[in-house]
């Protein structure tokens, strides 16, 4: 059966019923202090010393100073439904993945993985936000809170809340999604765009 596409007027109404559905977040950032400024204070405090030891990990051994200091490696739809893992490699040739697009089974339940590294200093009040678009017309727009983090040597994974593909008469076609990784300060860390196309089944 052929997909049917959806009229402007029908998405102007699939994004109005989502203004009111938004995942955000209300959040307030500490003040920013540096790992050494962290490590340095109670230090006659043995007990809050290998507390913070703890909590921060083990940093890096070598910091390549002309690394960014939030690298965002890959993005994953992690469904227990699909057949073959979802994966983006974030680190490549981003004008790329517009070409490679996801297919997701419509009504499948997932979740998106963002992936990232950071390299020397805390990073406060991460998030990821993404604009879902068909045809032009944003459907919907989504920030989740990732958090705060410090340095380490190994990569850190956030998993949004569960989501559920768009599924129905009209639901089926082509979706232009896009992303950014922000923190409190408004830094951008990574902007990409990439394609999720839903279908009556998993197409490979």
């Amino acid at each position: 059966m052929a997909e049917h596409e959806p009229t402007p007027e029908q998405l102007a109404q699939i994004a109005a019923e989502n203004e009111d559905d938004e995942h955000s977040v209300n959040y307030k950032p500490p003040a920013q202090k540096s790992i050494q400024e962290i490590q340095s204070l109670d230090q006659d405090d043995e007990s809050l010393r290998k507390y913070k030891e703890v909590l921060l990990g083990p940093l890096p051994s070598a910091v390549d100073l002309s690394c960014p200091n939030v690298v965002v490696t890959k993005l994953t739809l992690v469904c227990d439904s699909a057949p073959l893992p979802l994966e983006l490699d974030l680190t490549g040739d981003l004008e790329s993945l517009k070409k490679r697009p996801f297919v997701l089974k419509e009504g499948a339940q997932y979740r998106i993985q963002i992936s990232f590294k950071v390299n020397r200093e805390i990073v406060s009040g991460l998030k990821y936000c993404q604009h879902t678009c068909r045809k032009g017309v944003t459907l919907d727009k989504s920030s989740y809170m990732v958090g705060s983090y410090g340095p380490r040597a190994e990569e850190y994974d956030f998993l949004t809340t569960p989501e559920e593909a768009p599924k129905g008469f009209l639901a089926c076609g082509n979706y232009c999604i896009k992303s950014e990784f922000i923190d409190d300060d408004k830094t951008k860390h990574l902007a990409w765009e990439w394609n999720l196309k839903i279908c009556k089944d998993w197409k490979y």
